[in-house]
C-alpha cells in the first residue's frame, strides 16, 4: 500500500516530526513502513498492513494512528455539500429478503446535471504522485475517497437504471458484464446490486459495464454501502476478481462510514458542476448495525493493564490517563465506570476489538513496546512432551542419512488432498479432509490431510532452480475431521503426526545389490528400516514386513510398496507415478515415502548400547547360491540365525546377480553372494570350528531351495 506523507499531514496539520521519523514510530506500532521514497512533495511511503487492520488501510486511518501516537487533533472529515432539490418521492431502494444480513447499509444520493471531466485540484496531484491512473472525475472521485478514508463506494449512470435499485440474490445463470468487458455467470449466492429488470454490479466487487460512467452520463446515482465478508469473498473467488474493493469488504468494512463515503463523492463530483436531489437514501439491517457498529462495550480495568503489561521503563507507568488518551485517539469512548474502571463504547472500524485483553493489545502497541522494562517471566519447570524424544532421534539418523530437514505450508488444495490423502481403506474409515471456512486461495483451501503435496513442490522448486540432487524430509502435523451420521460437516478436527521423505536425483548409481533404476526404491525402504531399528518392536525384526499391495495411486504400480508393522501398514514409499509427474512438469524421476509416526511414537525408544571389541581375528566366509525369486532375503537371514551360532557377527549380501537372458542364471532365479563374519571374544577361531558352521550354514541355505554356486 502507498501512502502520500502530504495527504497524511494534510489531515495533522500540527505535525511537527520528519518523515523519517513518523515512519520509524508508525512501524514501531504495527503500522509497518517498508519503504520511504522522496518526492517533490514530501515522502511516498510503501506499507504492509495486516489484514486485520483494514481501518489503517487508508490515509486517514494512518493519520489517526499518528495522531494517537503525538497526542495530536485530527481534522475532522465534514463534506461541504449545497442543499439539494426536494423532491415528493426518495429514490426506492430496498432490500431484497434473500439478502437480509448479506447488505447491512445501502446509501443512495441522486446529482442531476453533473459534468464529466478531468480531475484537477487534490485529486489530480495526489493521485499523480501515487501514480494511480485517472479515468474521470466521478470515477476518481470514488477512488480517492477510497484512499483518503477506507470506504468502498461506486457511481452508477443514473439514466441506465430502470426503476429503483434492489440488492439481492443473483438467479442461477444470470448473466452480468463487469467494468473490465468480461461477462460473467452468476451462482444463486451471488449477492448482486439490481434494478427492477437487471442486474448492475457484483456487489462489494465490480461494477457493470451497462451502467458504467461515460463522458456523455449527466446524473449520477453515488451508492456507498455495507456488504458482508463472507458474501464478497465467495464472489470475488468464484469470480476470480480481487479488487480493491473487495479486499476491504472481505476484512470487515467500517458499517458507519457509508454515508460519510457517499458525501465525500459526491462533493467532489459535484466541483465541476450538478446538482443534489433529494436527500441521501440510507437503508439500514438493525441487526447487522447491532453486530457491528453497536457491540455492546467491554469494560477495561487499569490494575489489568498494569498487570498484563508490567514495568515500564517510565517511573510514573500506564496511568488511568494515558489509558483514557489512547482509547480515545482510537475512536473508542472509554467512560468511567468505577475506580479506574472504564467502559469502552468500541469504534465501528475496528472490529478486530472484541475482548478486555485486545483493548490492553492496543495500549501497550501504541505505548510502545520499546518503553517496557525488559524482565524475565517466573520460571517454571520445562518439560518435554512426550514425543520429544522419539523425534529428535528420527531428526538426527534422517540428518546422520544425508537428507535435509524443510518446512511446507499447513495448506492443501482440493485437488492435492483428493490426490494424495490416504488409502481407499483410510478414506472409508471415516477420515475427512477439514476445509477452511474463508480461504485466501483455491491453492490453500484445506487443512493439509498429508505431507506429501508440500514435499512435491519443494522438490519441484529445487529441479526448477537446477538443483539436481535432493533428499528432504518432513515432520510436521496432518489434519483430518470426523463426520457425524446425522449431521453434513466436520464436527471435530484431528492433528496427527506424520513424516515425508522426497528424494530425486540426476545420476543414480548402480548398487552391488540393486540396479540404477531401482536403486532410490530400495534406499527409502532401507531408510524406513533404519528409522524403525530406533524403536522397541512388539515380535522384534520380524515384526517389520512388506509388501507390494495396497499402495496409493499417487506411487506408480509395480514400483511401489507398503512397510507393514505386526501386519498393519506404517508406511507407503516409491517412484512418483508418471501421471502426477508430467502433470508437475518434474524432468527427473521423484521418489516418495510417507510414515505414519503415530504408531511408531507409541513404540518405546531402543537404550542405545555398547560391547567391548574383540582383540582376537575375525574370519570373513563368503557363500554364493542360486534361489528362486520366491525366497526373499527376510527368509534367508531368520534361517541362519535360528542356528544360534553365537560367533556369527555379521551377516550380509554382498551382490546379487540376474541373468535377463537367462543364460548364467535361470529366468525366475538370483545369483546372491553371502559373506559372514566370525569372531570370538575370548579366542582365536580354530579351522575346524569354522568349518563346522559353514557346513551348517550350507545345509540350512540348501533347505530353503537354494543350489551352491562352485
Amino acid at each position: 500500500m502507498r501512502v502520500l506523507t502530504s495527504w497524511l499531514r494534510h489531515y495533522l496539520p500540527t505535525l511537527s516530526v520528519t518523515d523519517r521519523q513518523l515512519a520509524d514510530d508508525l512501524t514501531l506500532r504495527g503500522i509497518a513502513v517498508e519503504g520511504v521514497h522522496q518526492l517533490s512533495d514530501g515522502h511516498l511511503f510503501e506499507m504492509d498492513i495486516t489484514t486485520n487492520r483494514v481501518d489503517a488501510m487508508n490515509h486517514y486511518g494512518i493519520a489517526r494512528e499518528a495522531a494517537t501516537i503525538y497526542n495530536l487533533p485530527l481534522a475532522p472529515l465534514h463534506p461541504a455539500l449545497p442543499i439539494g432539490t426536494l423532491v415528493d418521492q426518495p429514490f426506492s431502494v430496498r432490500i431484497a429478503p434473500e439478502a437480509k444480513g448479506l447488505c447491512g447499509r445501502f446509501t443512495a444520493q441522486v446529482l442531476r446535471g453533473v459534468t464529466i471531466a478531468p480531475s484537477r485540484g487534490r485529486v489530480a496531484e495526489y493521485f499523480d504522485l501515487l501514480g494511480q491512473k485517472q479515468i474521470s472525475n466521478a470515477v476518481d472521485a470514488s477512488n480517492f475517497t477510497l484512499l483518503g478514508m477506507g470506504h468502498p463506494t461506486h457511481a452508477f449512470d443514473l439514466d441506465k437504471i430502470e426503476g429503483g435499485i434492489i440488492v439481492r440474490l443473483a438467479r442461477r445463470g444470470e448473466k452480468l458484464r463487469l467494468l473490465d468487458g468480461t461477462e460473467r455467470t452468476l451462482e444463486a449466492d451471488d449477492l448482486v446490486v439490481a434494478d427492477e429488470k437487471k442486474a448492475l454490479a457484483l456487489a462489494g466487487v465490480m461494477g457493470g459495464w451497462d451502467s458504467m460512467i461515460t463522458p456523455e452520463t449527466k446524473n449520477i446515482l453515488v451508492e456507498a454501502a455495507w456488504f458482508d465478508q463472507a458474501s464478497v469473498r465467495r464472489s470475488s473467488r468464484r469470480h476470480l476478481l480481487h479488487t480493491d474493493a473487495s479486499h476491504r469488504f472481505e476484512r470487515g468494512a467500517d458499517f458507519n462510514a457509508a454515508p460519510l463515503a457517499n458525501a465525500l463523492v459526491c462533493e467532489l463530483i459535484l466541483e465541476a458542476g450538478g446538482k443534489l436531489e433529494g436527500e441521501l437514501v440510507d437503508v439500514i439491517d438493525p441487526d447487522v448495525a447491532a453486530r457491528t457498529a453497536n457491540r455492546v462495550p467491554i469494560e477495561l480495568a487499569v490494575a489489568q493493564v498494569r498487570r498484563h503489561l508490567g514495568t515500564t521503563l517510565d517511573p510514573e507507568g500506564i496511568t488511568a490517563e494515558i489509558v483514557h488518551q489512547y482509547l480515545a485517539s482510537l475512536g473508542c469512548e472509554p467512560l468511567l465506570h468505577g475506580l479506574d474502571v472504564y467502559l469502552v463504547k468500541l469504534p465501528s472500524w475496528r472490529l478486530d476489538l472484541e475482548r478486555e485483553i485486545d483493548l490492553i493489545e492496543e495500549i501497550a502497541r501504541v505505548y510502545g513496546y520499546n518503553r517496557f522494562a525488559n524482565t524475565l517471566p517466573t520460571a517454571l519447570p520445562v518439560v518435554d512432551y512426550p514425543s520429544a524424544a522419539a523425534e529428535h532421534a528420527v531428526r538426527n539418523r534422517l540428518l546422520q542419512l544425508g537428507f535435509s530437514e524443510a518446512v511446507s505450508s499447513t495448506f492443501a488444495s482440493r485437488e492435492d488432498a483428493d490426490l494424495f490423502y490416504g488409502t481407499d481403506a483410510e478414506m472409508s474409515a471415516g477420515k475427512k479432509t477439514v476445509a477452511m471456512e474463508n480461504p485466501l486461495s483455491e491453492e490453500a483451501s484445506l487443512l493439509r490431510p498429508s505431507l506429501i503435496p508440500g514435499m512435491l513442490t519443494m522438490l519441484a522448486h529445487n529441479l526448477n532452480r537446477d538443483v539436481r540432487e535432493v533428499r528432504l524430509f518432513e515432520h510436521g502435523q496432518v489434519f483430518t475431521g470426523t463426520i457425524p451420521a446425522d449431521a453434513g460437516y466436520v464436527s471435530e478436527v484431528h492433528e496427527s503426526q506424520q513424516l515425508s521423505l522426497g528424494m530425486t536425483s540426476a545420476e543414480v548409481r548402480p548398487t552391488p545389490l540393486y540396479p540404477a533404476v531401482d536403486a532410490p526404491i530400495f534406499e527409502l525402504k532401507g531408510v524406513i528400516e533404519s528409522l524403525t531399528s530406533l524403536f522397541v518392536l512388539p515380535g522384534g525384526e520380524a515384526a517389520l514386513s512388506f509388501t507390494t499391495a495396497n499402495t496409493p495411486a499417487w506411487l506408480e504400480p509395480g514400483r511401489s510398496a507398503c512397510a507393514l508393522l505386526n501386519h498393519q501398514p506404517i508406511a507407503y514409499f516409491g517412484e512418483l507415478a508418471s501421471s502426477s509427474k508430467e502433470a508437475r512438469k518434474l524432468r527427473q524421476p521423484v521418489y516418495l515415502a510417507k510414515i505414519d509416526l503415530v504408531r511408531l511414537y507409541e513404540l518405546p525408544l531402543r537404550r542405545a548400547t555398547s560391547h567391548e571389541l574383540s582383540r582376537y581375528q575375525a574370519v570373513e566366509r563368503d557363500f554364493s547360491f542360486v534361489f528362486a525369486d520366491s525366497i526373499v532375503w527376510s527368509n534367508i537371514a531368520e534361517a541362519i540365525h535360528a542356528l544360534a551360532i553365537s560367533e556369527l557377527t555379521r551377516l550380509t549380501p554382498e551382490e546379487i546377480f540376474r541373468d535377463p537372458k537367462g543364460k548364467a542364471v535361470a529366468q525366475g532365479q538370483y545369483s546372491l553372494l553371502l559373506r559372514t563374519v566370525f569372531q570370538s571374544h575370548d579366542r582365536t577361531l580354530r579351522e575346524e570350528e569354522i568349518a563346522s558352521w559353514s557346513m551348517r550354514i550350507v545345509e540350512t541355505l540348501k533347505a530353503l531351495g537354494g543350489t551352491q554356486r562352485a
